[in-house]
Protein backbone atom coordinates (compact mmCIF):
# COMPACT_ATOMS: atom_id res chain seq x y z
CA UNK A 1 0.00 0.00 0.00
CA UNK A 2 1.25 3.47 -0.86
CA UNK A 3 1.00 6.07 1.91
CA UNK A 4 0.24 9.73 1.21
CA UNK A 5 3.81 10.81 2.01
CA UNK A 6 5.50 8.04 0.01
CA UNK A 7 7.89 9.01 -2.78
CA UNK A 8 10.17 7.23 -5.21
CA UNK A 9 13.45 8.48 -6.61
CA UNK A 10 15.78 6.91 -9.13
CA UNK A 11 19.40 8.03 -8.92
CA UNK A 12 22.57 7.57 -10.92
CA UNK A 13 25.80 8.06 -8.97
CA UNK A 14 29.01 8.74 -10.90
CA UNK A 15 32.62 8.83 -9.79
CA UNK A 16 34.67 6.12 -8.14
CA UNK A 17 31.63 4.14 -7.04
CA UNK A 18 32.28 0.57 -8.18
CA UNK A 19 34.63 -1.73 -6.29
CA UNK A 20 34.23 0.33 -3.09
CA UNK A 21 31.23 -1.51 -1.54
CA UNK A 22 28.79 1.16 -2.73
CA UNK A 23 26.02 -1.36 -3.48
CA UNK A 24 26.41 -3.22 -0.18
CA UNK A 25 26.53 -0.02 1.88
CA UNK A 26 23.56 1.43 -0.02
CA UNK A 27 21.62 -1.76 0.66
CA UNK A 28 22.39 -1.56 4.39
CA UNK A 29 21.52 2.16 4.58
CA UNK A 30 18.23 1.69 2.71
CA UNK A 31 17.22 -1.20 4.94
CA UNK A 32 18.02 0.87 8.07
CA UNK A 33 15.69 3.57 6.70
CA UNK A 34 13.10 0.87 5.83
CA UNK A 35 13.10 1.86 2.18
CA UNK A 36 12.16 -0.38 -0.72
CA UNK A 37 13.85 -0.43 -4.12
CA UNK A 38 17.12 -1.67 -5.55
CA UNK A 39 20.74 -0.82 -6.35
CA UNK A 40 22.99 -2.04 -9.17
CA UNK A 41 26.26 -1.39 -10.96
CA UNK A 42 25.93 -0.07 -14.49
CA UNK A 43 28.22 -1.05 -17.37
CA UNK A 44 29.36 2.59 -17.69
CA UNK A 45 30.93 2.53 -14.19
CA UNK A 46 28.06 4.32 -12.43
CA UNK A 47 25.77 2.96 -9.72
CA UNK A 48 22.01 3.24 -10.19
CA UNK A 49 19.42 2.91 -7.45
CA UNK A 50 15.74 3.40 -6.75
CA UNK A 51 14.48 4.34 -3.30
CA UNK A 52 10.83 4.18 -2.24
CA UNK A 53 9.20 5.04 1.05
CA UNK A 54 8.41 8.11 3.15
CA UNK A 55 9.75 11.16 1.28
CA UNK A 56 11.96 12.32 4.18
CA UNK A 57 13.76 8.95 4.20
CA UNK A 58 14.11 8.88 0.43
CA UNK A 59 15.72 12.34 0.66
CA UNK A 60 18.07 11.06 3.42
CA UNK A 61 19.09 8.16 1.17
CA UNK A 62 19.85 10.55 -1.69
CA UNK A 63 21.96 12.72 0.58
CA UNK A 64 23.87 9.67 1.83
CA UNK A 65 24.63 8.73 -1.78
CA UNK A 66 26.20 12.15 -2.38
CA UNK A 67 29.02 10.95 -0.09
CA UNK A 68 28.76 7.16 -0.21
CA UNK A 69 30.99 4.74 1.69
CA UNK A 70 34.47 5.87 2.82
CA UNK A 71 36.38 4.59 -0.25
CA UNK A 72 33.95 6.16 -2.75
CA UNK A 73 34.63 9.43 -4.55
CA UNK A 74 31.26 10.70 -5.75
CA UNK A 75 31.39 13.21 -8.59
CA UNK A 76 27.68 13.58 -9.29
CA UNK A 77 24.25 12.28 -8.36
CA UNK A 78 21.42 12.62 -10.87
CA UNK A 79 17.96 12.33 -9.34
CA UNK A 80 14.64 11.73 -11.06
CA UNK A 81 11.36 11.40 -9.19
CA UNK A 82 8.89 8.68 -10.13
CA UNK A 83 5.49 7.49 -8.96
CA UNK A 84 5.75 5.00 -6.07
CA UNK A 85 5.24 1.36 -7.09
CA UNK A 86 4.41 -0.19 -3.71
CA UNK A 87 7.64 -2.20 -3.60
CA UNK A 88 8.21 -3.99 -0.31
CA UNK A 89 11.91 -4.89 -0.16
CA UNK A 90 15.33 -3.49 -1.07
CA UNK A 91 17.50 -5.64 -3.30
CA UNK A 92 20.94 -5.63 -4.87
CA UNK A 93 20.62 -6.36 -8.58
CA UNK A 94 23.52 -8.21 -10.16
CA UNK A 95 23.96 -7.69 -13.88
Amino acid sequence: MIAADDARARIVVRGRVQGVFFRAETHDMARRLRLAGWVMNRPDGAVEAAFEGPRRYVEQAIEWCRQGPPAARVKSVDVSWEAPRAETSFEIHYV
